[in-house]
C-alpha cells in the first residue's frame, strides 16, 4: 500500500530525512517512533502530499504522490497532531464539510456513519469549541475517515489527552485495521507495542531500527539478560558497589525498592548475583528476570546511534 525508496528531505542545510526507504503492506499497522526532530511528521507530510519530497520515491496505493497527488489524496486520510478546526461549527458541520471538500457520495449518510464509529453521534449538534480535547482528536479521526479511505495516517494522536482516552484511540487503530492500512506516529511506546504489527525506529533523519516488536526484543534480549534484584543488609550504596562487582554485570540501574540489572552477552547473572550477596552477608529478599519492553529497545538503539 506504502512505497517509499531513497526518500530524502532538506530544509536549506538542515537534513530531515536521510535517504529512508520502508514499505507498508494492505492492513498492516505500523508505527513510526524517534524523538523530537527524528523526522516523522516530515515522513507524514510527504506520504499525504502536504510537502514533496527533495529527493526519492514514493508510492501510495499504486500512486505516484508528485504526479498523481489527487490520487493519493482520495485514498489517504490523514489526522494531524494539531486539529484544523473551526471552532464555531457544529460537529456535524464540521465533518459534513470534509466531506464534501472530499465529494464523499452519500455525504449526509457518511457523516452519520462516521461520528457513531468515533462516538460523537450524541455530540453532532454541539459547537466544536465546546468539546473536549480527547473529543477534538475524535472529531479530527472523523475528518479523516469520512471519504472511507484505504490508508489511515495518524500524527501524534494521543498528544493531551488522558489515559483513558488513550487506551480508547488504542482500540480505534485495532478497529482501523480490520478496513485500512494504518500508519501513526507515537512517543508512547508501550502504546506502539501493544499497537503496531511492525516499528520503524527513526533517529536524525535515518532509519536505525525495524521489524516486529518481538523481533527486536530478541534481537535486544542477545545483548545480555535483564534481572530486578531487591537486597537488604546495607545501606543502599553498598549494595550498588557490590552488585556492580558482580562477574558479567554490564549496567546497574537503581530504582524506588531495588536494582534492574543487565548481564553480559551470553552470561547468566543469578548464580553470580547470589553468590555475591551471600558472600557479602546481605539478604536477596528477591530476584527475577525482567521482560524487555519497546521502551529498552528504542532507549538502546537510540544511545547507540549517538555519535561518540
Amino acid at each position: 500500500m506504502i512505497e517509499v525508496k531513497n526518500l530524502t528531505k532538506r530544509y536549506g542545510n538542515h537534513l530531515a530525512l536521510n535517504n529512508i526507504t520502508f514499505k507498508v503492506k494492505k492492513g498492516e499497522i505500523l508505527g513510526l517512533l524517534g524523538p523530537n526532530g527524528a523526522g516523522k511528521t516530515t515522513t507524514m507530510r510527504i506520504l499525504t502530499g502536504f510537502i514533496p519530497p527533495t529527493e526519492g520515491t514514493v508510492e501510495v496505493a499504486g500512486f505516484n504522490i508528485l504526479t498523481e497527488s489527487m490520487s493519493v489524496r482520495e485514498k489517504v486520510g490523514y489526522m494531524p497532531e494539531r486539529i484544523p478546526i473551526y471552532p464555531d461549527m457544529t460537529v456535524e458541520g464540521y465533518v459534513k464539510f470534509w466531506a464534501n471538500i472530499r465529494k464523499t457520495p452519500k455525504a449526509k449518510q457518511r457523516v452519520a456513519e462516521v461520528l457513531e464509529r468515533v462516538q460523537l453521534d450524541h455530540r453532532r449538534k454541539s459547537l466544536v469549541r465546546s468539546l473536549s480535547k480527547g473529543m477534538r482528536q475524535r472529531l479530527g479521526l472523523a475528518q479523516a475517515l469520512v471519504h472511507d479511505p484505504e490508508i489511515i495516517i495518524l500524527d501524534e494522536p494521543t498528544i493531551g489527552i488522558d489515559p483513558q482516552q488513550v487506551i480508547e484511540v488504542r482500540e480505534s487503530v485495532h478497529d482501523l485495521a480490520r478496513d485500512h492500512t494504518v500508519l501513526f506516529s507515537t512517543h508512547i511506546l508501550s502504546e506502539a507495542e501493544q499497537v503496531c504489527d511492525r516499528v520503524i525506529i527513526l533517529n536524525e533523519g535515518a532509519i536505525v531500527a525495524e521489524g516486529k516488536p518481538e523481533t527486536l526484543r530478541q534481537k535486544l534480549q542477545g545483548t545480555g539478560s535483564y534481572v530486578y534484584v531487591e537486597v537488604k543488609g546495607a545501606e543502599s550504596a553498598q549494595i550498588e558497589k557490590m552488585l556492580r562487582s558482580i562477574t558479567g554485570i554490564k549496567n546497574v540501574e537503581r530504582q524506588v525498592s531495588g536494582y534492574a540489572l543487565q548481564g553480559k552477552q551470553n552470561i547468566d547473572i543469578r548464580p553470580h548475583i547470589f553468590k555475591q550477596v551471600n558472600q557479602a552477608g546481605y539478604t536477596l529478599l528477591e530476584m527475577r528476570p525482567v521482560a524487555i519492553t519497546l521502551e529498552d529497545i528504542f532507549l538502546d538503539i537510540i544511545e547507540k546511534d549517538k555519535p561518540n
